[in-house]
């Protein structure tokens, strides 16, 4: 970005002067009016009607000018949160403390609506009730309110601060966010250091529109990410889990995961997973293959699931925690329990993994070594277990990632499709059905006589 615009921002931050609005009519722009939720007029013209200035904004905006549908439409007011819950009673939740929110509910539809707010600057010094940050810059509170101009510029992303007019159907622009979009560009608003200073997460969603829309970022956005990607480490395990799930779970998991590893965001997720980390034969193969079939099964309409992302992001740590186990000595399962242990410890220092994930996560791996004990009363039993099909499916990935000799995962593919007599066939020759060996009985030490 020229050092003129910036400064031009780092003005309009101040307080001082306001940003110029561009105005695109309806006619203009290419935003499907059409799409949009009769819910969210509602919200719209009950704002409106009230007095207050209310607009779509954000996302939704951005999406439909590329030629997406959007669904989810947040709105921007002049009301604060109390002025919104006013205007809609019972229907209208306030929440959060870092971020007012206010949440008006029809039905199972809830349509988030947010204050305009200003630079965190135009607080007072020691109003820490509305604004605070960190020493690290990391912005704490942000509850300044303001008007429609500075909301704009306080915004992440151009390509996101775009405000749509819903009664004359303008489009309104104030960062030029229009014309970043129309060149597919996703470019900060003021000091990319400052802004990604203030919230390091907003590097991760850079990365994530970027695959999500095929943006490119500008060269003054891109280029501070490496060096300050040491702040993810600022950042709660827990919200890097949220970010992990909207990286991944979006539809563009194959797209972000090199965009992770090119701007060093990825060893601040998965450090265990990384090329370097986790360069057994296969691992990074396997780690695209699972993101590839993540993002078939998501534009198929079919469910996923966390626990299969991380099982297979951690498979290939996992693999030496358990042959570092083994060589100290430890018996296979024992080793396996205790390699599972460490993994999920270190990796829950970088994103936390809650319980309801973790334990088919673990489930999945315990299963890996008994596909391959196969039996009659075996199989039926691996086939009735609840997490068999995920684990069956992290076996035919590892045997395509060329981690394993293929063949097992052809076998259990025709034993579940055949009838009694097959899979009787299927067994054959595995060493099923064959019968025990009769122990030998223990030599006992003969009872001394009476004599001796």
């Amino acid at each position: 970005m020229p050092k003129r615009l910036i400064n031009k921002f780092k003005e309009w931050f101040s307080g001082n002067g306001d940003p110029q609005l561009r105005v695109i009519p309806r006619g203009q722009h290419q935003f499907p009016e059409e799409d949009i939720k009769g819910q969210v007029l509602s919200v719209l013209d009950g704002l409106t009607d009230a007095g207050y200035e209310a607009y779509l904004v954000g996302g939704s905006i951005r999406d439909g000018l590329i030629g997406l549908h959007p669904k989810d439409f947040d709105v921007a007011t002049s009301a604060t949160p109390e002025q919104i819950k006013a205007v809609f009673g019972r229907n209208c939740r306030l929440i959060g403390r870092r971020f007012r929110l206010a949440h008006v509910r029809f039905g199972r539809d809830i349509i988030e609506v947010a204050t305009f707010r200003a630079s965190h600057s135009k607080a007072d010094d020691d109003d820490q009730h509305h604004s605070s940050q960190s020493e690290e810059g990391l912005l704490l509170r942000d509850n300044v309110f303001g008007t429609l101009a500075e909301d704009a510029v306080r915004r992440d992303f151009t390509a996101n601060a775009l405000y749509y007019r819903h009664t004359d159907g303008a489009v309104l622009d104030f960062v030029n966010g229009y014309e970043d979009i129309q060149q597919r560009t996703l470019r900060l608003i003021g000091d990319p250091e400052q802004r990604y200073r203030e919230d390091p997460v907003r590097m991760l969603r850079a990365v994530r529109f970027a695959a999500k829309l095929d943006f490119h970022l500008a060269p003054d956005t891109a280029a501070p990410i490496g060096e300050l990607s040491e702040l993810l480490g600022l950042i709660p395990p827990a919200r890097l889990f949220e970010e992990v799930l909207k990286l991944f779970m979006s539809g563009h998991a194959q797209a972000v995961w090199p965009l992770l590893l090119d701007y060093q965001l990825a060893h601040w997720l998965f450090p265990l997973s990384v090329p370097g980390r986790n360069d057994a034969t296969g691992m990074q193969t396997l780690i695209g293959l699972a993101l590839r079939n993540t993002d078939e099964r998501l534009a198929q309409g079919k469910p996923v699931t966390p626990a299969f992302l991380y099982a297979v992001l951690l498979w290939g740590p996992l693999q030496q925690f358990w042959q570092r186990a083994q060589d100290d000595g430890m018996s296979p399962v024992p080793a396996l329990q205790k390699a599972i242990q460490q993994v999920i410890q270190q990796q829950a220092q970088h994103t936390s993994i809650p319980k309801r994930f973790g334990i088919p996560m673990r489930e999945m791996w315990e299963l890996q070594g008994r596909l391959s004990q196969r039996s009659p009363k075996r199989c039926e039993a691996l086939l009735q277990h609840p997490r068999f099909r995920a684990a069956y499916d992290l076996l035919l990935l590892r045997e395509e990632a060329g981690e394993l000799e293929p063949g097992l995962g052809d076998w259990w593919t025709r034993y579940q499709t055949a009838d009694e007599a097959q899979r009787a066939e299927l067994c054959k020759g595995l060493g099923a059905g064959k019968k025990k060996r009769r122990r030998r009985p223990r030599n006992r030490r003969p009872k001394p006589s009476p004599e001796s």
